[in-house]
């Protein structure tokens, strides 16, 4: 009994010595974040990189601060099923960490053995120690995939809200396109009726008046154009809010609607916020503990075992614990087998790093980008206000030419018509300048 006592406690020790080099925690590469991330940014950026946190640090609903908007994005995330799918990833995951936790547990069972005299039923158990850190490396595994499921409904959530962002501030644009042109199709039936009148006086003709009639219906035409525009939008934000197509109540852009400080904060932060990248991080835990795995798998297991009957466990409790086998298995004839699935493990980690850092420049990339977006969309803007100041003033130039007789009429008509795009465009332009502002939001990794 001493001597096999003695050579378990030596088998233990030796086993315990072999575990320690087995597993380690993973640990983050060094020197993942290039300098210089997000690019240079120039020094009249509307958009400051300080080293603190940024706009991701806001909640979604200090960010937009727009009540339709917010009552918007609310029922998104109550009713959006690929948001009710990411949760039930959630839940799986949670239930596989917990499999995985009660690996560790003595596995019991009773066997039932009968013949024509008499049946017997016996208990029956099996533990696995984990000396060389199997269980270990698995639990770690589940814990990463959980993580991995939380962090992807995260990505979810800050891609629906943004969308839904997106798709209000598309209609309010449209509105306000709609707005500008039904505004001008009035004053262009005025034109009509004015060129007519002209024409009936002998200073205008024929000519003159169909091409303000076409410009006129051209303008109608539009209007339906948009209708249209305005439905398909509403459709597909009704798809992403899970609801059925509806008239959804919006506002108009004003400043106050969106941050007015757009602040990047410090690139490392896009480790902890940005849901693509701390997903590609967890895939690289995890390839990391299946190569754990995989060099465990060149040590012995150990798995003690026992089946006896009732009687004789409750008359020699001793006998029947020392009765149970402790065996192991040293893994000599898989040699080869297992030296190819450590290379496979190897390689697969490998991958696993080089999609980390490339989802890194990814992220830095898409922030520039944003970045970019804003600040051109900011230039855009005082010169678009000047450009619609200069052609209401060409507009009631050539008024008061014609009334001179220095000019004719088509020429009142050419500045109206520039003036009617150049208002369209700034409508385009103010949209494109929260896209800018949503882009940003949704590259830093969104808020809570």
């Amino acid at each position: 009994m001493r001597i096999g006592q003695k050579a378990i406690s030596i088998f233990t020790v030796a086993f315990l010595c072999a575990s320690c080099s087995i597993y380690k925690e993973y640990n983050r590469p060094e020197n993942l974040i290039p300098d210089n991330l997000y690019g240079e940014n120039p020094d009249n950026s509307l958009v400051s990189i300080a080293d603190s946190t940024g706009m991701e640090s806001l909640s979604w609903r200090d960010f937009f601060s727009d009540p339709k908007l917010q009552a918007l994005i609310e029922t998104g995330l109550e009713n959006n099923a690929d948001l009710q799918i990411a949760a039930l990833r959630v839940v799986q995951a949670e239930a596989g960490l917990e499999v995985a936790k009660l690996a560790y547990l003595p596995n019991l069972s009773l066997n039932a053995d009968w013949n024509l005299n008499k049946v017997s039923i016996g208990p029956s158990a099996s533990w696995e120690i984990d000396f060389r850190g199997d269980l270990r490396n698995k639990q770690r595994y589940a814990q990463a995939s959980l993580e991995q499921a939380e962090v992807y409904e995260q990505s979810v959530r800050t891609e629906l809200i943004a969308t839904i962002a997106q798709g209000y501030y598309t209609l309010v644009m449209l509105d306000a396109q709609k707005d500008i042109s039904s505004r001008t199709f009035e004053n262009w039936k005025e034109n009509v009726r004015i060129m007519k009148a002209m024409k009936n006086a002998g200073m205008a003709n024929e000519a003159s008046v169909s091409q303000t009639e076409a410009n006129c219906h051209s303008i109608e035409a539009s209007l339906y154009d948009l209708d249209n525009r305005i439905l398909q939008a509403e459709n597909a934000l009704a798809l992403v809010l899970g609801t059925t197509p509806t008239h959804f109540e919006r506002g108009k852009l004003h400043k106050g609607d969106l941050p007015v400080e757009l602040l990047a904060g410090i690139p490392s932060l896009l480790l902890s916020r940005r849901p693509d990248v701390m997903s590609a991080e967890l895939e690289l835990r995890k390839a990391y503990y299946n190569t754990c795995a995989a060099r465990s798998a060149f040590y012995p297991s150990v798995t003690l075992s026992g089946s006896y009957g009732w009687e004789q466990a409750l008359s020699s409790p001793a006998s029947w614990v020392l009765g149970l086998a402790a065996g192991a298995v040293q893994p000599i004839f898989n040699k080869g087998r297992n030296k190819n699935n450590l290379k496979i493990a190897k390689a697969a980690q490998e991958e696993a790093l080089i999609n980390f850092r490339q989802a890194i420049l990814k992220a830095g990339n898409e922030v520039n980008s944003a970045i970019a977006q804003c600040n051109l969309a900011g230039s855009k803007t005082d010169i678009r206000i000047r450009q619609i100041e200069a052609l209401k003033r060409a507009v009631e130039s050539t008024r008061q030419l014609m009334s001179h007789s220095e000019s004719t009429y088509l020429e009142v008509l050419t500045a109206q018509q520039s003036l009617l795009s150049a208002q369209l465009q700034q409508a385009t332009d103010h949209f494109e300048a929260v896209t800018g502002v949503i882009s940003l939001y949704r590259a830093l990794g969104g808020g809570a």
